[in-house]
């Protein structure tokens, strides 16, 4: 007989935390210690559930990297007591939150899953009892007494993605996320059903837990349009500090290929600045050099991002500015990948 898993639920804000105070119709964080009053469903699941909430829950838009450090001390500190880990979040920013936190800890062997709700929990039509539920089943979920999953995910709406892989799609819909360039890892029906396959199986000599805080957050995100003015251009690559930009483009990275925006971009990079290539379009790759309009980013040492999300790339660039990297180094690990963000096609 084996022991129940223990599992973290870990309470940053956001709407799944949320209950409703009848008397004023005003929303209020509700008390995580008391979720099973709340959620009396949950003492059916084969685990001990305990919970750890901010001091003060932060609406996702609020989300920053001080908090990205909290969330991930809180992993740290707690990492040897659980089994698995759910983190609460406002949908908002989810895709960013999660994101980060797979690159800021290496090595995880545990699984961390984050979910959130598009409703309340209070709410009578609430999407957060089946989030919550299911996620917390998923991460107390055990093959030959080890954990199914042993990656940072993210559970919505009964399907379970890589959290690196996902994009909100929908602020109105109960199924508010996909993941274009990645299936899902495992769907909820009436059975729980693991795609095995494709979910990361760590190998038997892992090392411990890396927990890497440092982020430099100097960057930008430069969505092209057409008739984009090159004083924005221009503007935006002379931001004080910059180190970084991902550059959102049209297609498979494709962008104009006219003298003053290419040798922009020429400078920016001979000044230390990494740009990396994404593609506009919620799915597909970037493929630098398919068509003559991305030959010349190319040529002056644009990365490619090839089928990252911005999302991703946001958080891979906050990383890996912070190792001080050779200019072929850093062309090497963001195009490689380091947390099954990217396909090594």
């Amino acid at each position: 007989m084996t022991n129940k898993p223990n599992i973290l639920l870990v309470y940053t804000g956001g709407t799944i935390g949320m209950i409703k105070d009848y008397k004023t119709n005003a929303l209020k964080a509700f008390d995580f210690s008391q979720i099973i009053n709340k959620i009396p469903e949950l003492q059916q699941l084969n685990c001990n559930i305990e919970s750890i909430s901010f001091d003060e829950p932060i609406d996702s838009s609020n989300m920053n990297t001080t908090y990205y450090i909290d969330i991930v001390e809180i992993i740290e500190e707690n990492y040897t007591k659980f089994d698995g880990f759910v983190v609460l979040t406002g949908s908002d920013t989810m895709s960013y939150t999660s994101s980060v936190v797979s690159f800021m800890l290496e090595n995880v062997q545990k699984p961390i899953i984050f979910t959130g709700s598009q409703l309340p929990i209070g709410d009578l039509r609430t999407d957060a009892k089946e989030n919550l539920i299911t996620s917390i089943e998923i991460a107390a979920t055990r093959k030959n007494n080890k954990p199914v999953l042993a990656e940072v995910c993210l559970y919505f709406e009964y399907k379970l993605y890589r959290a690196n892989r996902t994009t909100k799609i929908n602020s109105e819909q109960f199924e508010a996320f996909t993941s274009m360039n990645y299936p899902p890892l495992a769907e909820s029906g009436v059975h729980l059903n693991f795609n095995e396959h494709l979910i990361h199986q760590p190998k038997k000599d892992t090392p411990p837990l890396i927990v890497r805080k440092n982020l430099v957050s100097d960057i930008v995100i430069l969505k092209l349009f057409p008739g984009i003015t090159i004083n924005v251009i221009e503007s935006i690559l002379n931001i004080k500090d910059l180190k970084g930009v991902v550059l959102e483009t049209y297609g498979a990275g494709n962008a104009p290929d006219t003298k003053e925006f290419v040798s922009l971009l020429k400078n920016a990079i001979e000044k230390g600045i990494k740009i990396i290539n994404v593609t506009q379009c919620a799915g597909g790759s970037v493929i630098q050099g398919h068509y003559e309009t991305s030959l010349g980013l190319k040529k002056i040492g644009v990365v490619s991002g090839k089928d990252i999300t911005t999302e991703s790339a946001v958080a891979k660039l906050m990383y890996l500015l912070s190792k001080n990297l050779s200019k072929e180094d850093f062309k090497h690990y963001f195009e490689k990948s380091l947390r099954g963000e990217i396909s090594n096609k």
